[in-house]
């Protein structure tokens, strides 16, 4: 194998990335099939490292798959306007947002259950009395 090639096993290493990530992503579209060597086995190379990082960074931001094939696809086209790419960013922040405000509220529903609860028997359990069916 050639010193600027990586196995799949180093790919993922150098990632973070479990080896099956590393052939869903394949499959899915976002990282490219790499070349093969003369004994089958996979050879990758820096762009698919720099494309592995970069699928990562943006999934452990919680972009979903879909977003990340289209930020891939805009960030092919260096000379483009980069309006797309912040639509995309934007409208995850305002899911990122809604989801703060659910569990915002979250929190103060299970805070209004734990201050209810008198540390009594569980028959007088505010808590459990929350939890079940009327």
């Amino acid at each position: 194998m050639n010193e600027k090639n990586l196995t799949i096993g180093q790919l993922a290493r150098e990632t973070g990335t479990n080896v099956e990530t590393v052939r869903f992503y394949e499959k899915a579209g976002l990282l490219p099939a790499p070349a093969r060597t003369e004994g089958n086995y996979r050879a990758y190379e820096r762009l698919h490292l720099n494309r592995l990082s970069f699928i990562r960074r943006a999934r452990d931001l919680g972009f979903s798959l879909d977003q990340v094939r289209a930020l891939l696809a805009l960030s092919d086209d260096r000379d483009q306007s980069c309006a797309a790419i912040d639509a995309i960013a934007k409208a995850h922040r305002s899911e990122v947002e809604r989801k703060i405000a659910d569990l915002q509220s979250l929190k103060t529903e299970l805070d209004r259950m734990i201050d209810q609860c008198g540390c009594g028997s569980v028959a007088d359990c505010r808590i459990i009395d929350s939890l079940s069916p009327r």
